[in-house]
């Protein structure tokens, strides 16, 4: 890949989506995360405003430290960016209590809450400040496995990097010298709290589900391969399947005309 005429592109895509809106830049949900930080840095880079979100919710302590030293890193390079942290833990909390009153027993549907809370907390200021919501997926998430909350993280105005494989999100962040602490930590959703990170609720590497979701853009399945491949194929496979309601239009039933 071409990564300073990737990143170029990109930059000039998203001024130019902003000023056809005519809005005045872009919100961006910080979480410490690679996909975050290029996401923000790419928008920083367009010359608009930029407000950067940090949005904790019990959130495991070494995502907040690396979170924070990208924010540091954006304001000491780029002017035209600003940040707020939004404390939503108190916010979840009583959301809790109110759908489980007697114990959070649905792990996975809580999660989900977490992204949802902030999906909305990220279109408040957006809507307030006349910015557009800037999401942070890539592609092996967003087209491959759906590895995302519907209507959470995948609620967004534009997509900048969601045509770009995680590996190229590495080496376009790395070439636009995003801190070190962000591109040597373990991709991780953070919706829950503790350290598990995205191989261990995926089952592969994120360097192998890209090779999968080639290989069925191939045509080729999992009964044409053998060992871990076949493994990494299947698990690609049941994700991409499970999660295609995600990834598709909203089905829309459409009454007949002569019903009408």
């Amino acid at each position: 890949m071409k990564l300073q005429e990737t990143a170029d592109h990109i930059i000039n895509w998203l001024k130019s989506y902003a000023e056809n809106a005519g809005v005045k830049g872009f919100v961006v949900g910080v979480s410490g995360g690679i996909d975050s930080a290029l996401t923000s840095t790419l928008c920083a880079r367009t010359g608009l405003e930029v407000l950067t979100l940090e949005m904790p919710i019990h959130q495991h302590p070494d995502q907040a430290s690396r979170g924070q030293e990208h924010q540091n890193w954006l304001a000491a390079n780029f002017s035209n960016t600003r940040h707020t942290q939004v404390d939503l833990t108190p916010v979840y909390d009583h959301f809790v209590a109110a759908m489980q009153p007697g114990g959070a027993e649905h792990e996975l549907s809580l999660a989900n809450s977490r992204a949802r809370l902030r999906m909305s907390t990220l279109y408040y200021h957006g809507q307030a400040n006349g910015l557009l919501v800037a999401g942070t997926g890539n592609k092996v998430e967003d087209f491959g496995v759906g590895f995302y909350t519907k209507y959470g993280d995948g609620g967004v105005d534009l997509s900048p990097i969601a045509d770009l494989y995680k590996t190229e999100v590495f080496a376009l962040a790395r070439h636009l010298g995003i801190v070190e602490s962000i591109l040597t930590a373990q991709p991780t959703d953070g919706l829950w709290g503790d350290d598990r990170t995205d191989e261990d609720q995926l089952g592969a590497s994120y360097a192998e589900l890209e090779w999968a979701m080639e290989q069925q853009e191939a045509g080729k399945s999992p009964k044409e391969f053998s060992g871990r491949e076949a493994e990494v194929m299947t698990i690609y496979n049941r994700f991409n399947t499970a999660n295609k309601h995600k990834m598709l239009p909203i089905p829309v039933c459409e009454i007949p005309a002569e019903f009408k």
